[in-house]
């Protein structure tokens, strides 16, 4: 007999993750556990596109409409943006990071030298999506997208794209999903040039092919300034799940009148690349909440390690062994509770933390711990110290 899959929401109560409240729809409340996982992912990719040359800026949330008007946004999104009206001028709650990473980009001049300029931008974002369809993190108004715009020469498309795939190829696995790829042609409801459009759909599928991928066509998928690559991942339960983008795109750039200064001293226009790992952080944990149910790996889990003693006598050696894991940057919880070791056994593997460590006399006069898994693997007795390395080295390798 399986085990019934359970939903993320039932998931997120159960082990303290996250909730939602009538008082803020759409919106998540990120309790301190699902919150530990929000910024472990967060970090991880900040990390990674820090070495990757990125540049992270952050951008103020409420902008004047007409922004979003110049650069093309309004007539495609106002009707799912929150406005404001301040001081007699009209404001609105940003829906993307675009149009202000183009602002950065003007705000000095570019030489052809400094391209590809790499904008990464992990701001708040809301869009006024029907309140029928919020669904927990899947459909949320208010969420954080891992993004980032490339501001690149022309002649920089295919190796900026090619090193996209790859990165965004190597993040799934840590996660164990198989990457699918398909290229997203134009719209009917698109803006600019059809040559413009032509020419970005060759260079995307010029990418995909040199970067040796198959691929699937969605037509007229693409987003109303650009065609896109589109990636697909499939989690434990068979579901796919449409994350990834890298949009390619010719309009804003004319939109906004960007430029850079070419080696011939003559001003030319940049392209934008737009792109997105996870889609938002928010759904992406919601994936991953389903995906694991709850059982994350090591490095993503909120509570690493549950010490349990078998006592209230051995609560106080307990402690010790927490602060030294602590120490270590190993996320730690002591069951302290004046309740029998089945009890704690069951709260703990309940609680989907990975490694149980009990204390109990025999521990504390040989100075060892007795481990067990959260599925039930009693791995005996280890010092301390060899403890530690195995658990840093997972989390290391992120199995």
């Amino acid at each position: 007999m399986t085990n019934q899959l359970k939903d993320h929401r039932q998931i997120g109560a159960e082990l303290d993750l996250f909730s939602f409240h009538e008082e803020a729809p759409g919106a998540v409340f990120w309790h301190h556990k699902g919150y530990i996982i929000y910024r472990i992912l967060q970090e991880y990719l900040r990390n990674n596109l820090l070495n990757e040359g990125y540049l992270e800026v952050f951008t103020p949330v409420m902008v004047k409409n007409d922004l979003f008007k110049r650069s093309g946004h309004w007539d495609f999104y106002n009707k799912n943006m929150f406005k404001l009206e301040v001081d007699k001028e009209f404001y609105s709650l940003k829906p993307m990071n675009c149009p202000e990473a183009c602002l950065i980009y003007q705000s000095r001049v570019r030489s052809y030298v400094d391209l590809p300029l790499r904008i990464a931008d992990f701001g708040v974002l809301h869009r006024n999506e029907l309140s029928g369809v919020l669904g927990g993190l899947f459909r949320v108004r208010q969420f954080t997208i891992d993004d980032a715009h490339h501001f690149i020469r022309p002649d920089q498309i295919q190796d900026e794209i090619e090193k996209l795939l790859v990165f965004i190829e190597n993040f799934y696995k840590i996660f164990g999903f198989a990457s699918e790829f398909f290229l997203s042609t134009k719209p009917d409801n698109a803006m600019g040039e059809e040559k413009l459009w032509e020419e970005a759909e060759k260079d995307l599928e010029k990418a995909l092919k040199s970067a040796k991928v198959k691929y699937g066509v969605k037509e007229k998928d693409g987003a109303f300034y650009g065609p896109k690559i589109d990636i697909q991942i499939k989690d434990s339960q068979g579901r796919d799940w449409q994350l990834a983008t890298i949009q390619l795109d010719f309009q804003i750039p004319q939109k906004l009148k960007l430029e850079y200064i070419d080696k011939d001293g003559k001003p030319k226009r940049p392209v934008i690349v737009h792109r997105a790992v996870t889609g938002s952080l928010e759904r992406f944990i919601g994936i991953l909440t389903e995906h694991y149910q709850g059982a994350f790996p090591l490095w993503l889990s909120p509570v690493q390690v549950a010490i349990l003693p078998i006592t209230d006598k051995h609560t106080g050696y307990a402690k010790k062994i927490a602060d030294k894991l602590r120490n270590a940057g190993i996320r730690t919880e002591v069951f302290g509770k004046s309740d029998t070791l089945q009890a704690k056994i069951r709260e703990a593997t309940l609680q989907k933390i990975p490694y149980l460590v009990i204390i109990g006399d025999k521990e504390i006069e040989k100075n060892e711990i007795s481990l067990r898994t959260r599925d039930g693997k009693d791995l005996g007795k280890l010092n301390l110290s060899n403890f530690l390395i195995r658990v840093k080295e997972e989390i290391e390798k992120k199995v």
